[in-house]
């Protein structure tokens, strides 16, 4: 079955990738410390899963004001890059590639988080989320909104992160800017309700990301930079899918076109393999670079819509927690291993590094 579209080696900007399997993010709340600093645990994750033609990283915090969840490790100390040597390092050793994704929660954060600090983004506007703090899910609060000054520390910080990602030896970064998290707070308009630079049209909207990418690129080069979008993703009124977002974002993906990026790492809807070959299509009349498609493929859709030609990868997330050898189990034909949904998001080794490769019986 090495015919197989997903086992196709492919060029992503400057990455060679031996497969067009991708190991999409996931906050797998395991940096139980208070530096918040990936650990040796966290390196034998990702290194049990190197075959992966790609490794993206659970989302990384770039300050203390970006986190929004518990146990999820950061990139902007020290200690956190130290730690995320180890894992670049192991990955390296097993013959894998893999970029550090940058997040930040912005509103969609709580004081639990915070120390007691109001959360901040573009407007004193209340996402209308869930925050999962340390004593249990809260409702979000009214925000504070960044002053200029904050919105130009901000992206300072995304440079910082960058220049520690690349210290701590990774392939490249990602840019997490999908969901309810800051980058897309900034884009929405019923969020983001500034009259400076950064809000009113859909253009001043989308400078935050812009700037960010800009600050980034002036650390990588710009083929190692990608971003995680979700144009399709809907929550409550806040967050809709309707044909005003999807062309705002249409007229974003033009202009990222001058970015050069190694891909745009894009959330498509579930479905049938029609909806999701019209969802990309439209993606792609408007982002002529590479695209690496997400939510709920299975290998038979990622075979299918690779097929299309319309996209250059496909990422998996769930599937490679109990399968660290999933791209084999995709060559091999083996079945796939259902993962513990009770150690997604707690446990130490357990339901993280203790899921084996397939054997015979």
């Amino acid at each position: 079955m090495t015919t197989q579209p997903l086992l196709q080696p492919v060029r992503l900007g400057a990455l060679e990738l031996p497969n067009s399997v991708v190991m999409a993010p996931m906050t797998r709340a395991r940096a139980q410390n208070a530096e918040l600093a990936p650990t040796d645990l966290h390196a034998t994750y990702y290194a049990q899963r190197a075959s992966a033609g790609l490794i993206v990283t659970e989302g990384t915090w770039v300050n203390p004001d970006a986190i929004g969840f518990i146990h999820a490790p950061g990139i902007y100390t020290d200690t956190q890059t130290a730690g995320w040597v180890k894992v670049t390092e192991a990955v390296h050793e097993a013959g894998g590639r893999i970029v550090s994704q940058f997040g930040h929660l912005g509103t969609a954060s709580h004081p639990d988080h915070l120390s007691g600090r109001l959360p901040a983004g573009p407007s004193a506007i209340n996402p209308g989320e869930r925050s999962f703090t340390p004593s249990g899910p809260k409702n979000t609060v009214t925000p504070r909104a960044y002053t200029a000054t904050e919105i130009a520390a901000t992206i300072a910080d995304y440079r910082h992160a960058a220049e520690n990602a690349r210290r701590a030896g990774f392939d490249g970064v990602e840019i997490h800017a999908q969901q309810s998290h800051l980058i897309p707070q900034f884009l929405n308009p019923r969020l983001n309700q500034r009259t400076d630079a950064y809000g009113g049209s859909s253009e001043k909207r989308a400078q935050f990301l812009l700037d960010i990418l800009d600050a980034v690129g002036d650390v990588w080069g710009s083929d190692r930079i990608s971003v995680k979008m979700s144009p399709g993703w809907a929550n409550g009124t806040t967050f809709t899918a309707d044909e005003e977002t999807l062309a705002d974002y249409d007229q974003l993906f033009k202009k990222l076109n001058d970015s050069n990026l190694a891909y745009l790492h894009l959330l498509g809807t579930p479905g049938t393999i029609e909806e999701r070959i019209a969802l990309f299509s439209r993606y792609r009349a408007h982002y002529q670079g590479n695209i690496v498609a997400n939510l709920g493929f299975t290998q038979a859709l990622g075979n299918e819509i690779l097929d299309h030609g319309i996209v250059n990868a496909v990422s998996f997330a769930e599937p490679f927690i109990a399968n660290p050898d999933l791209v084999e189990r995709f060559a091999q034909g083996h079945p796939l291993a259902d993962g513990d949904r009770d150690t997604y998001y707690a446990g130490h080794a357990e339901g993280y590094t203790d899921y084996p490769a397939f054997t015979a019986n």
